[in-house]
């Protein structure tokens, strides 16, 4: 059924208390309403209605197995979502809320059945951003949100990208510009013996070391298979724009070899071809073979940036009609790794060794 959209422009910093108030309305009447938060846009509903939460998944077309985070604003508000809080959850809490950070604990039993695939845990976040916070508030309600993008594409980091998507399946869009991480929290799994990230993020690996002395990350992170997801994104195909993305490693100078030898050997067979690259490689593209398009994510030395960037820019891939997108690697340290872990995704694996 297609249904009209409303979309609300507000102020990110000072968010008007009318639209936020419209916006929290909608979702006590078992709505669903995109929101930006400081990692991606969030497509929320209340997380305590089954109801609410099924007509996520049906907007998104989200497979059902797949787990949604639930959004809080203040510490109280996780006393009736879980079953208990481990010591470590509540320094966690105090160090990285409210950020990009999402703690998988042992759910209560008010959390219904669809928000958690049926697991026994639940995945918790506080978000940063001011018009989260304000319509988390408002609201009165836990929000169940995962990105607000069409299952499978690249997350949405701008209200314009959500409209895009899912115009005339949801209730509305809050907009409140860009997103500053560009990629979605860090999920840390709280509920095995030693801490374990199953999806990166913002908080990096090394933040979490410092905290925490030992963390461990799940193989899924770097692309191993999973039978059953507990947590956003280690399943199935994520953040993929139309043209197919090939992911290419090895030393910086094989690099843009290799990937001008690609864009070469592709565009002779008629296909568009798109390379997403850093500032410190994009001066070998200016060259022929030149790739049709051509995204600088940014500098090697800034990946906040390229995080920034990078699901604007496969989205802008697709507004280019790029048959192929070739992305070059970074190092998997720091933010890199949460970088490298949304490449591998959205290129299903496909990785072309130089």
């Amino acid at each position: 059924m297609v249904k009209r959209t409303k979309y609300l422009k507000i102020d990110p910093l000072v968010p008007e208390l009318h639209k936020i108030r419209l916006a929290a309305r909608i979702l006590n009447r078992g709505g669903v309403v995109a929101f930006p938060t400081e990692t991606v846009y969030g497509l929320g509903a209340n997380a305590l209605d089954s109801r609410a939460v099924r007509r996520i998944f049906a907007a998104k077309g989200r497979p059902a197995d797949n787990p949604l985070i639930v959004h809080i604003a203040s510490f109280r508000d996780i006393k009736a979502l879980v079953a208990y809080l481990p010591p470590r959850a509540n320094l966690l809490m105090q160090r990285f809320w409210p950020g990009p950070l999402t703690l998988i604990l042992p759910r209560s039993e008010v959390v219904p059945d669809i928000v958690t695939a049926g697991l026994d845990t639940v995945g918790i976040r506080m978000p940063s951003h001011p018009v989260a916070q304000a319509l988390i508030r408002a609201a009165r309600l836990p929000i169940a949100a995962p990105s607000a993008n069409t299952s499978g594409r690249p997350s949405p980091t701008t209200g314009r990208h959500v409209l895009k998507d899912l115009r005339g399946k949801i209730d509305a869009v809050v907009d409140g510009g860009p997103a500053m991480v560009g990629l979605e929290s860090t999920v840390l799994d709280l509920t095995v013996p030693v801490p374990t990230i199953l999806r990166p993020g913002g908080i990096t690996y090394e933040d979490l070391q410092a905290v925490l002395g030992e963390v461990a990350i799940d193989p899924a992170v770097r692309g191993s298979q999973v039978a059953r997801p507990r947590a956003p994104g280690m399943k199935y195909k994520h953040y993929a724009p139309r043209g197919e993305v090939y992911l290419v490693a090895g030393e910086l100078d094989r690099v843009t070899a290799k990937t001008r030898a690609l864009v070469a050997t592709w565009q002779r067979t008629g296909r568009r071809v798109a390379v997403l690259a850093t500032r410190e490689t994009a001066p070998a593209y200016e060259q022929e073979p030149r790739p049709d398009y051509l995204e600088i994510l940014g500098s090697r030395s800034q990946p906040a940036t390229i995080a920034a960037n990078l699901f604007s820019a496969l989205r802008n891939c697709d507004r280019h009609q790029a048959d192929v997108i070739l992305a070059e690697a970074i190092a998997e340290e720091g933010l890199g790794l949460a970088i490298m872990n949304r490449l591998r995704k959205s290129a299903a694996n496909r990785i072309i060794q130089a």
